[in-house]
């Protein structure tokens, strides 16, 4: 088997059906299996997807695991040269994963490596080349420097703003929305750390990634399209807690050992502070608000 590719559904049926879809309708002489697991959604997918594909293979849940460990459910399962990390709410071209595959098998330093991700709008979605939120990153990224520099590598150290986006290059991390990690480096360092429920799991991964030596590239000459968050609006106080612990545990797992107090209270204390900010306007909303 070349490629395993995982999903998880949580509650969204339809669009989970079409990026399956858009899947089996790709041109490719690569072998694949696609794994779908579901969190609990209790809305029919499973048995569609038996219906449609009986080659699928299928992961109920009895409850909603998160992001990170349903992935290492299929994850454990797949058999594949390579695991893909696939959005339910995507939809991969028809030579997508051909192209990314035979990108893979042509450069065996690389350990993981993602496609451009499209927003139906048109516009690129800027997770899917990033660096890692350092303390500094993080700074100028919360406060707008990269918008008042936006060709400055300096300011612009998060989404990489600065760099060409149509270039094939190395990257410091992707998007779970559409992650290719070859075999080897997954025996190697492992699956997505659980503790992360639904965000910073495949920052963390792709950190990990590096740190064993192995090179992460973002190959944009093949995309995807993602249709943003679809699944993540059912439960906004859940997931916009999950979005910023996750800044927590990235944080204290990979850099506070290398900053002084200082600078790690400052930190938390930006973090809190933008939780705090992103509660209140949730509120306002629900009451009404513009």
């Amino acid at each position: 088997m070349d490629i395993s590719i995982i999903i998880v559904n949580y509650k969204t049926p339809k669009i989970t059906m079409e990026a399956i879809d858009s899947v089996y309708d790709s041109n490719t002489s690569y072998r694949f299996e696609v794994i779908l697991i579901d969190n609990a959604s209790n809305d029919g997918i499973l048995e569609e997807v038996k219906r449609r594909y009986p080659d699928v293979q299928c992961i109920g849940n009895e409850q909603n695991l998160g992001f990170a460990r349903a992935n290492n459910q299929g994850i454990n399962q797949a058999v594949g040269r390579y695991i893909l990390l696939l959005n339910s709410d995507t939809r991969v071209e028809s030579n997508t994963v051909d192209e990314m595959l035979s990108f893979m098998d042509n450069h065996p330093s690389i350990g993981a490596s993602g496609c451009k991700v499209m927003l139906p709008d048109g516009s690129l979605d800027k997770a899917c080349k990033r660096g890692f939120p350092t303390p500094s990153a993080s700074f100028y990224y919360m406060f707008g420097f990269p918008k008042l520099f936006p060709n400055s590598p300096r300011f612009n150290g998060y989404q990489l703003g600065h760099l060409d986006p149509n270039a094939s290059q190395p990257m410091d991390c992707l998007v779970g929305a559409f992650m290719l990690v070859r075999r080897e480096t997954l025996t190697q360092v492992g699956g997505l750390d659980e503790e992360f429920f639904m965000y910073g799991e495949d920052i963390d991964w792709c950190y990990r990634i590096k740190q064993a030596g192995w090179s992460i590239w973002y190959h944009p000459l093949v995309k995807i399209t993602h249709y943003k968050g679809a699944s993540s609006r059912r439960k906004p106080f859940k997931i916009v807690y999950e979005f910023h612990r996750a800044m927590i545990l990235f944080h204290r797992k990979h850099y506070a050992a290398n900053y002084s107090w200082l600078t790690n209270l400052a930190v938390y204390a930006g973090v809190g502070l933008k939780l705090g900010i992103a509660l209140g306007r949730n509120q306002w909303k629900r009451m009404g608000g513009d």
